[in-house]
């Protein structure tokens, strides 16, 4: 979209994090278009912006080979603001030292600034909430620079050389659970760069039909919907651009949707007046070919391709010239690798080879592939989409496979001071790289802050959780042989649908972005798994702090699942992302 702000104002140095374009998202929000370039580009190529931001990422500066900037930048004028990474590179850049940390902050915080914090803490100083995600950290600052923020583990949180208008902080100010983020960035762009608004979010409509139209050409478009948000706006982006005629979808039931799902999506594409609709049933091809599979990342790729074969299958069917759409959304991308440097968080099923190759050959329209989930529903708002569809909680295009999770060999768990370690990893982010990790199970008091404590400390884990329930004392527990099967998505499924209702019934719905519920093969011989809660508040998934639930409604909704045969015990996740995904696998 960068053709139609012909002179962005802000250019963001990706070194290969995660947040790279959520920062690009945030200052496009205050309204102020930046643009996005290779950590590496040479100064004068970003001569006229008013501002640089060099973003986090996973590497360790002291490491050969890991991302740089060209050094002119700093005596360019501009003002600079480092993050994260971007701050312990421009820090070291200038004379000062950056270090391995004892342990590691990733997640929630808290930041104090110092008495003279300036300009970029302007309403935003004190005592306050932040987001971390790191295990180096500043330990010598430059010459001219001072301190003007710390934590309890960082004594570097935030630098500053007024004079220069160079800035860094060690937390991440563009994500929503930074409480006085936007207002810091805010700072930065108007006070400190001078900018001026020159970009009205509500032009998006308009620019990515223009977008569709100029992709699709004289072709016609062809959607493999899943009823999910980021699929149907698509879906209704290019209805809108091109017509009832040139677009058609169909829904694929793979075996591995919630209960009542194909029903719902079903009435949801008869609402939209949609004239190509219709269901597949392809649930035996992907069951067999995810049988004994239990590695995440094949089964995404497993999904993602067999995917691409009921869609080859299909388009044969059609006449005249079709091409692919889709419903990818920014993360997808990011997280299965695909911004410069960034690490390989997992692989999402439209973002594997096959789907690559139809890229590559330009057969593919993907209309929202540069927004976020947030934007997403305001984009769906604004094109008449109901709200009971667009306020639906995110589910994973892989489905529920994703949530059932497998173990080749039965494990015993391990007693900690700290805990029960359990001997099944889950996929999390630390430090902007991908970490696949066992697990922790605690119990007692205070679990959401001793779950940060200890993700922090223990470099073994990436995930605490709290025992809710169980049939059976946890020392009763192992891990057992398991894979994908019919009865095990069942329990799945039986388990998912009663924190639904429950949580329909109650409102609590309302406080969360979304409630994955996962089956962990842990248990005993009678009762082979267990069921694990996950309820988190995001705004568009690439952070996401885990929500507390009121006791009377755990305690009746553990019941309930404790009911269900085969369920050994019901677990809570602690974790917030970072350092856990959202997702398990």
């Amino acid at each position: 979209m960068t053709n139609y702000v012909p002179n962005p104002q802000i250019a963001i140095l990706d070194t290969g994090g995660q947040y790279c374009h959520m920062i690009a998202r945030k200052v496009r929000e205050l309204g102020v278009y930046a643009e996005v370039f290779p950590s590496g580009t040479a100064a004068n190529l970003l001569a006229g912006r008013k501002g640089l931001i060099i973003s986090g990422g996973p590497a360790s500066v002291y490491e050969a080979g890991s991302p740089g900037v060209d050094l002119a930048i700093f005596s360019s004028g501009q003002a600079v603001l480092g993050i994260c990474y971007g701050q312990q590179l421009m820090a070291r850049a200038l004379g000062g030292t950056v270090r391995k940390g004892a342990k590691g902050e990733y997640g929630l915080a808290v930041l104090e600034t110092t008495a003279e914090a300036g300009p970029l803490f302007r309403d935003a100083d004190g005592k306050q909430q932040i987001w971390m995600s790191h295990r180096d950290s500043v330990s010598t600052v430059p010459g001219g620079f001072e301190v003007t923020g710390r934590t309890n583990t960082c004594e570097t949180a935030a630098i500053a050389d007024a004079a220069r208008r160079l800035y860094g902080v060690q937390f991440h100010p563009e994500v929503a659970h930074t409480r006085h983020g936007r207002q810091i960035l805010s700072n930065f762009l108007f006070d400190i760069c001078g900018c001026t608004p020159d970009w009205d979010p509500k032009h998006r409509i308009p620019l990515v039909q223009q977008q569709i139209l100029d992709v699709v050409g004289d072709r016609n478009v062809f959607f493999f919907v899943s009823g999910g948000v980021d699929s149907t706006v698509a879906y209704s982006l290019c209805l809108k651009a091109l017509g009832k005629d040139r677009v058609r979808g169909t829904y694929v039931d793979t075996g591995l949707m919630r209960e009542g799902e194909t029903k719902f999506v079903q009435g949801l594409f008869e609402s939209l007046g949609s004239e190509g609709f219709h269901v597949e049933d392809a649930s035996s091809e992907f069951l067999t070919a995810l049988h004994e599979v239990r590695d995440p990342e094949k089964k995404r790729h497993i999904i993602g391709e067999q995917f691409v074969h009921v869609q080859d299958r299909i388009l044969k069917q059609l006449d005249g010239h079709w091409i692919l759409g889709q419903g990818t959304i920014y993360p997808d991308t990011i997280e299965s690798g695909g911004s410069a440097k960034a690490d390989l968080i997992k692989t999402h099923h439209n973002r594997v080879a096959g789907i690559q190759k139809l890229i590559d050959e330009k057969r593919i329209v993907e209309p929202l592939a540069l927004f976020y989930k947030d934007e997403v529903r305001e984009i769906g708002r604004e094109l008449g989409l109901p709200a009971e569809f667009l306020d639906r909680h995110p589910f994973p295009g892989p489905g529920l496979a994703i949530r059932c999770l497998c173990s080749s060999v039965a494990l015993d768990l391990e007693r900690l001071d700290e805990g029960w370690l359990i001997p099944v990893k889950s996929v999390g982010v630390q430090g902007d790289s991908r970490t696949y990790k066992p697990i922790l199970a605690i119990t007692g008091e205070n679990l959401h802050q001793r779950a940060i404590d200890l993700t922090n400390a223990m470099e073994q884990v990436n995930r605490v959780v709290s025992v809710t329930g169980s049939n059976y004392p946890v020392e009763k527990l192992s891990v057992q042989p398991s894979a994908i099967t019919p009865l095990r998505l069942d329990r799945l499924r039986t388990a998912d649908a009663i924190v639904r209702r429950i949580c329909l019934e109650s409102d609590f719905e309302k406080r969360v972005w979304q409630f994955p519920v996962v089956l962990i093969p842990v248990g005993t011989a009678a009762a082979p798994d267990s069921i694990v809660l996950r309820p988190v508040d995001s705004v568009d998934g690439m952070t996401a702090e885990s929500v507390a639930m009121d006791p009377a409604i755990l305690a009746r909704l553990t019941a309930e699942i404790l009911s269900v045969p085969g369920i050994a015990s019901v677990f809570y996740d602690l974790t917030h992302k970072p350092p856990g995904t959202i997702e398990w696998e």
